[in-house]
């Protein structure tokens, strides 16, 4: 008998079936990788992705600077043949911000030095790893949403479900329904990126957190602007903090310089900041006025744009990443290096050690986590674990805790605690917010909606809306009082919005601008949001972000 992680909304119907060895959740740098490595080692086993995006690369966004070596690994020749965004880091710079100015500072951080690194589209490269998978023999199945996981009377997880097509939003069927296909497999790999809805399920059901601290998470904006002739200097890489965030608020920018009068620019607000009225993606538009960026990008246009979490609990929030019949690998299982603003070389190692655990291992899942703990890729999180967690006693003490755990290896005989990023938020009246000394803007976009047009995003109407909220009467009757609906600001997309109408107040959720942030999922206040997968295919179509 096999059961699935939720209810079908659908009545019960035949579905077909898929066999595979091995079914990986997630076209993005570590399914890809783990996928490539396994082929690489057992030719003769069936491996396929699942890919929820209408195309490989669709929905990936980062910022990207990425440490080549992994890849070396993975492919030994790529660089004779390197994805199609890719720039050699050519220097770096540190700044401090303030309203008016800034300092750039004699020393960049050592996590932050990018020689011999590469600036690259993260969405562009995993389209460019695709193929290479494929000719190795994976499947790769673009625009199939994988909603369930199946499991056996004792729990074991035997795949997925791939997510019904054609079903309305009042939950009736479409003329063209489709039932969703099982994907059944000796092996289910979860490669979801951060805050994976499966992952999160799955999480629950096996105490897989029982021993870590609550995962963490920022928010990053990041838009893709076309300059005029000559503003550029390919591989150039700036960092910054301090304005427009607050001494509570962790928050930062980065601006990449690319080839073709191109630069990748981006916003990062940790989300455990404390004011119920921060506003992430407009923190976002005002760096962007800053004096010392406001000149580069004016006259310029912006081509994509676009939003994710990004995980950044580390070492302390690493949960077990293994169960019966799955296993988590890449920001899935929480792997990003804060200091470094780097994921993706952790994303391709994990993928990779996956892959060479479970043909060692006679695709049996057990171990991976001891073996995952040993390796580099978490060693290289313990030397960091106490860095973004100092940031919660302010930015000054924060830099300095900063100094000691670098200055130290993170040889400290102490780990700070994390907690959720939900309980960090203040009540109105609660948090005295500062004066952040926001500016009028005057570069695009003018607002969020705008924005959701760069990401190209898409979602039929005509499909029930993924984004559940449990009791809506709470964020009429409590919310609104308490916090003000902090989901109006929080969303970087103009998803949720409060209205006044003939029935009174009430929440209206406008889910097709839904970029699939997962913000929601995580800054709400009473934990009532729960994003899950729209209908596959549906989302941002992210241009080389």
């Amino acid at each position: 008998m096999t059961e699935t992680t939720a209810p079908t909304p659908t009545p019960e119907v035949e579905r077909d079936v898929m066999e595979y060895d091995v079914v990986t959740v997630g076209a993005g740098p570590a399914g890809l990788a783990f996928a490539i490595r396994l082929k690489q080692l057992d030719p003769q086993l069936s491996v396929c992705v699942i890919e929820k995006a209408s195309t490989v690369g669709a929905h990936i966004l980062s910022g990207a600077v990425i440490e080549p070596g992994p890849l070396d690994a993975l492919l030994p020749g790529w660089r004779d043949n390197p994805p199609p965004v890719c720039v050699p880091a050519t220097g770096d710079e540190f700044w401090l911000l303030t309203k008016d100015g800034g300092t750039k500072l004699p020393v960049v951080p050592p996590g932050m030095r990018n020689h011999g690194n590469f600036i690259v589209s993260l969405g562009a490269m995993c389209a460019w790893l695709a193929p290479q998978a494929e000719a190795l023999g994976v499947e790769i199945y673009a625009g199939f949403a994988a909603a369930e996981t199946l499991h056996a009377e004792d729990g074991t997880v035997l795949g997925v479900r791939i997510g019904d097509m054609g079903v309305a939003k009042d939950g009736s069927l479409k003329p063209g329904y489709t039932p969703g296909i099982d994907i059944r497999a000796k092996v289910t790999v979860l490669a979801e990126g951060a805050r994976g809805h499966l992952t999160k399920r799955l999480i629950k059901r096996f105490g897989l957190d029982a021993d870590s601290d609550p995962q963490s998470y920022s928010i990053g904006i990041k838009e893709l602007w076309q300059l005029p002739e000559g503003r550029t200097s390919p591989g150039k890489i700036v960092h910054s903090f301090g304005w427009p965030a607050d001494n509570d608020t962790y928050g930062g920018s980065f601006l990449y310089h690319l080839e073709n009068n191109q630069v990748a620019i981006g916003y990062v607000s940790g989300l455990d900041y404390k004011d119920p009225e921060y506003r992430p993606w407009e923190a976002f538009q005002q760096w962007k006025n800053h004096p010392h960026v406001k000149p580069l990008l004016e006259g310029g246009s912006i081509l994509s744009a676009g939003a994710r979490a990004i995980v950044t609990g580390g070492y302390q929030a690493l949960p077990k990443v293994e169960m019966p019949g799955a296993l988590l690998v890449g920001d899935t299982a929480g792997l990003l290096n804060v200091p470094k603003v780097k994921g993706t070389h952790q994303a391709i190692r994990s993928g990779m050690l996956a892959a060479e655990h479970l043909a060692a291992s006679g695709l049996d899942p057990a171990g991976f986590d001891a073996k995952l703990r040993a390796s580099e890729v978490v060693a290289e999180l313990k030397k960091v674990r106490n860095i973004k967690p100092g940031f919660k006693k302010g930015l000054w003490l924060g830099m300095a805790n900063a100094a000691w755990e670098t200055a130290t290896g993170g040889a400290s005989p102490w780990t700070l605690k994390g907690s959720p990023d939900w309980s960090s938020l203040q009540k109105l009246g609660q948090y005295q917010a500062p004066d952040r000394g926001w500016v009028e803007r005057t570069l695009p976009p003018r607002d969020r909606l705008q924005a959701v047009y760069y990401a190209a995003t898409e979602h039929d109407e005509d499909q029930p809306v993924h984004l559940k909220v449990a009791d809506t009467s709470i964020c009429v009757e409590r919310c609104t009082v308490e916090y003000g609906n902090p989901c109006t600001r929080f969303c970087p997309a103009g998803v949720y919005e409060m209205v006044e109408d003939e029935a009174g107040r009430r929440l209206q959720i406008n889910a097709a601008n839904c970029v699939h942030c997962k913000t929601c999922d995580i800054k709400d206040p009473y934990e009532i949001i729960t994003w899950v997968t729209p209908e596959g295919g549906s989302g941002p179509n992210y241009q080389n972000l």
